[in-house]
């Protein structure tokens, strides 16, 4: 197993210079980098003022070379392209991610700020979605067929047909001060006055701001892993050894916590860190956008808007990261889950 882990450890740095190289030649042909908006800044100060910003080559027409070169050589730029990549890749080597070019602070602190929106909204997600879902499939599953089961799998499919953009905005009509109901705010993680609060009232606080954006990201979690318990239990159920212990006189009960549940449960215990990790990095922009929400989706749009591009290439490299170590912890999950799985079977 180690030679695995280790040969899966070496093959992530190919795929990180993979994803950054790609995403480097890329930006390098983007019209409207940072200099030709610094540029526009400058000409709109003097005689361009109230006109669109030409984003592209001529929007360096109007100002000086000297001013030129001070704001390549701020931004970096006045460096070749293959220069500029290989001091990329060092940096990143370090762990170090790099300055905002417009928010004039490191990248790492960037997404350290923005995690608690991502976090809260992520772990909530999680969290609800798995201690529902599961339940869920598993009853479903025990009664397939029923009307019980009919009617559970409408209303999480209807749920899953309703992005979590528009089910936000219908929550905010009506029950954040749109045309019914004002009983949840508008915007924020927490209050302006929430310093002041006493600790339960710090907890009604959150949870009061966090309710709608957490439903309007949840509901459409719930039918992907229901239905993925539930077919993982007919599975199972339908196997041979579940008839042996329902012929030697095992109880139902003990029959599907004893036997199924363990096997059922693999495809989810392998998804599961895939999850986990995804709860805190992909929380969606639209959600946090409606709810005024300032997390790591916003900051991601707003960096490639604005052509931020240490922060884009930063977090690209971090997440792709992570998300290369969480595949890795996943496929150990196997393992952990059923002893009889080997890797170095899976090697030959």
């Amino acid at each position: 197993m180690w030679s695995y882990i280790l040969k899966r450890l070496l093959l992530m740095i190919p795929t990180l210079l993979g994803v950054l190289t790609v995403t480097f030649v890329v930006i390098q042909f983007v019209p409207g980098g940072p200099v030709e908006q610094a540029a526009y800044e400058l000409r709109k100060g003097t005689q361009l003022e109230g006109q669109a910003p030409p984003f592209g080559l001529r929007a360096h027409s109007g100002v000086d070379a000297q001013q030129l070169a001070q704001l390549k050589a701020l931004y970096g730029f006045d460096k070749p392209p293959l220069t500029r990549y290989g001091l990329m890749l060092s940096r990143f080597a370090r762990f170090d991610l790099g300055q905002s070019y417009f928010h004039h602070q490191s990248v790492w602190s960037l997404v350290v700020s923005k995690l608690p929106v991502s976090i809260s909204i992520g772990l909530w997600t999680f969290f609800l979605t798995y201690l529902i879902s599961v339940p869920l499939g598993i009853a479903k599953a025990i009664r397939n067929g029923s009307t019980f089961d009919v009617a559970t799998s409408l209303i999480v499919l209807v749920g899953y047909a309703i992005p979590g953009f528009v089910l936000g905005v219908l929550l905010l009509v009506l029950f954040g001060g749109g045309s019914f109901l004002q009983i949840f705010p508008l915007r924020g993680l927490v209050s302006d006055n929430f310093a002041q609060l006493s600790v339960p009232g710090k907890i009604v606080d959150y949870l009061w701001h966090i309710a709608l954006p957490v439903t309007a990201s949840v509901v459409g979690s719930f039918a992907v892993v229901t239905m993925l318990t539930k077919n993982a239990f007919l599975d199972e159920i339908k196997k041979q050894y579940v008839l042996t212990a329902r012929a030697k006189g095992l109880s139902e009960k003990r029959v599907l916590w004893k036997h199924v549940f363990r096997n059922a449960m693999l495809p989810l215990v392998v998804g599961f860190p895939a999850a986990f990790i995804g709860a805190f990095f992909t929380g969606s922009l639209l959600i946090e956008t409606l709810f005024s929400l300032d997390g790591l989706g916003l900051l991601s749009y707003e960096s490639v808007v604005r052509r931020d591009y240490p922060v884009v290439l930063g977090t690209l490299y971090l997440f792709t990261l992570i998300g290369l170590a969480t595949k890795l912890v996943s496929d150990l999950c196997y393992v952990w889950v059923d002893p009889r799985i080997q890797f170095e079977r899976l090697e030959r």
